[in-house]
């Protein structure tokens, strides 16, 4: 599931195959963009912002994609057989002589003007992995609205960007809450606790291949279990601190996985 960390590393992939290249197939396979022509411009850079991405091309443009649930970007070398998934599911590819990206079920993609990004990651709370990460302002924004579910809060991208799903229950098992306690009646020092150990997990996973959160600091990584996460994904195995089966729950369309007993607060 894309998140802070893999979107960077797509970033990082995207600019290592475009960047300074120029583009000699542009393929945006959305209605409002299918006529725009991009060939013959070069790549000027790929980069990550909370969870979207922005690829900047010469001519003052800047393709923005994001992944949601379950879109990707694949690179492969020029020849390379594309395998990320059937063809209706492609919308966008960009090539140059060596290497072709390819856009699969991408829910956002639009070309807009560089000098108008903002228009679309102005939004945006601090990025745990950008230049703009600012704890204090990231537990501000968290607890500007108390009253709000924690899991809630932590998934708005307006608060702090990069947290999906997966992170966003791991975040509440290592607080020790569920996901609908209200943000507010975390104690102070916890919800401090928790943006760092949000800031610690994503920079842990920013360049590993297999997300990990057991194993995501030195601490963690002293319960020398094999699972690489505590609870998302584990609905009826037993909890790797307490042996209590893990139970799920769909929240607004998105799983909710957490500890009956290790986790304090209304269960859904």
């Amino acid at each position: 599931m894309p998140e802070g960390d893999t979107v960077l590393q797509t970033a990082r992939r995207l600019d290592a195959a475009l960047a300074g290249q120029l583009l000699t197939v542009s393929d945006l396979r959305v209605p409002r963009f299918a006529t725009a022509d991009l060939t013959g411009r070069t790549v000027l850079d790929v980069s990550a912002r909370g969870k979207h991405l922005l690829t900047r091309i010469q001519g003052g443009l800047t393709l923005h994609s994001h992944l949601r649930m379950d879109g990707a970007w694949r690179v492969y070398d020029h020849g390379e057989r594309w395998r990320g998934g059937p063809a209706h599911q492609i919308r966008a590819v960009l090539a140059t002589a060596e290497r072709t990206a390819v856009g699969y079920r991408l829910p956002v993609l639009e070309l807009l003007r560089t000098e108008d990004e903002e228009q679309v990651v102005g939004h945006l709370g601090p990025d745990l992995l950008g230049p703009d990460w600012d704890p204090d302002t990231a537990l501000r924004n968290l607890l500007s609205d108390p009253a709000r579910r924690v899991g809630d809060a932590l998934l708005d991208q307006r608060n702090l960007a990069g947290i999906g799903n997966v992170y966003m229950c791991e975040l509440c098992f290592m607080a020790r809450a569920t996901p609908w306690l209200p943000v507010g009646e975390l104690p102070l020092p916890v919800t401090t606790r928790l943006v760092g150990t949000a800031k610690q997990l994503l920079e842990a996973n920013r360049d590993r291949p297999t997300r990990t959160t057991t194993a995501a600091t030195p601490a963690m990584a002293r319960s020398r279990t094999r699972e690489r996460l505590f609870v998302y994904g584990r609905a009826g195995r037993p909890c790797l601190r307490c042996r209590t089966p893990i139970r799920l729950a769909d929240r607004d369309d998105r799983p909710a996985y957490w500890c009956p007993h290790c986790q304090s607060g209304p269960t859904g």
